[in-house]
């Protein structure tokens, strides 16, 4: 939002970065933003992407709110700047999106996204199979996975952090990443007669402690997998969906087992909604377990995938019908 622009582009060469959003206005004074300098950036900004204008909007109602309230700057910004009710008028209101996974979309959906590069495809399909944030599954390392209690632990934005179940198929995805992590990489054949920094650079080699991890992204980790994902809804003849969509898919598609919301919305990381919830609801992760195993067992039901085989000792994966078909018999 606020880069200013100019330079070479990774992706395209001979062509350069365009400046931030926010730019014109921050390459004024401080004392010159005013409501006026904001009318006419929003009028002229909404022409082009209104989206990103109204997201520009709310970073700098942030930023004005914030200098108002330091001693430093409390007199020279104009703490009124954002607050014209016409500037907000011609942003319009935000639209709620609906882009989520339908049943009958599932089997496509997962054809394709299967196709994709280990990790992109490992990435995706946790996506909509925990209703996690992006960031907060891109983030995801090593010592967050418990495969011995099954468990994830995520970095949450609302409680700082959370423990959800680890269901058995997620868990055999994480299980074939972490194989492929700890496999090193293979020696060129140009380098096994030869010393030097690259063959030093494979003998020093260790397991990344990402979860999702990437050895051409400077972090380490997967960083963009929208490109993955649009290619795969285009394979598959699905309309374009947000990452965000996979999280609203799952919330979408575990009414279909009648999972309580309150478990649903504990798995997904929401504030509780009621008073019953935040003072009288206290679900172990057995409880979350449960529930999260009937959903997932559904989706890949729907999606045509065969239901990973249990562990020696471990825990056995339940369809909801034979759970159903189990009261009846003790019933009877």
């Amino acid at each position: 939002m606020v880069q200013v622009g100019g330079k070479p582009r990774e992706r395209a060469p001979g062509k350069v970065t365009k400046p931030g959003r926010l730019r014109a206005l921050l390459d004024r004074p401080l004392a010159e933003i005013d409501a006026e300098a904001l009318e006419q950036w929003v009028v002229r900004e909404t022409n082009d992407r209104p989206t990103t204008a109204a997201l520009g909007f709310r970073l700098m109602r942030a930023f004005v709110n914030w200098c108002a309230e330091h001693p430093k700057y409390r007199h020279i910004v104009h703490a009124d700047a954002c607050a014209a009710k016409r500037t907000r008028e011609k942003l319009g209101r935000p639209k709620a999106r609906n882009d989520a996974l339908r049943r009958e979309q599932l089997r496509a959906w997962f054809a394709e996204v299967r196709k994709l590069a280990p990790v992109p495809a490992a990435y995706l399909q946790l996506l909509l199979l925990t209703g996690a944030r992006r960031e907060e599954l891109m983030q995801l390392r090593w010592k967050d996975v418990d495969f011995r209690w099954k468990a994830l632990r995520l970095r949450d934005k609302v409680e700082g952090e959370r423990t959800i179940p680890l269901t058995p198929y997620a868990a055999a995805l994480l299980r074939d990443l972490q194989a492929r992590n700890a496999t090193p990489p293979p020696v060129p054949r140009r380098l096994r007669q030869k010393t030097s920094s690259e063959l030093l650079a494979v003998q020093q080699w260790k397991p990344s402690p990402w979860v999702f991890a990437s050895r051409s992204a400077a972090s380490g980790r997967l960083q963009d997998p929208r490109g993955a994902h649009t290619q795969a809804l285009a394979a598959a003849g699905l309309p374009h969906m947000t990452l965000h969509g996979l999280r609203r898919s799952f919330g979408t598609l575990a009414e279909w087992v009648e999972c309580p919301v309150g478990i649903v919305a504990q798995i997904r990381g929401h504030k509780p909604s009621a008073i019953a919830e935040k003072h009288y609801r206290v679900r172990p992760l057995d409880l979350l377990r449960l529930w999260h195993e009937r959903i997932e067992v559904w989706i890949l039901t729907e999606a045509g995938i065969d239901l990973p085989k249990p562990t020696a000792g471990g825990l056995r994966v339940v369809d909801s019908r034979s759970t159903d078909w189990l009261s009846s018999r003790c019933n009877s």
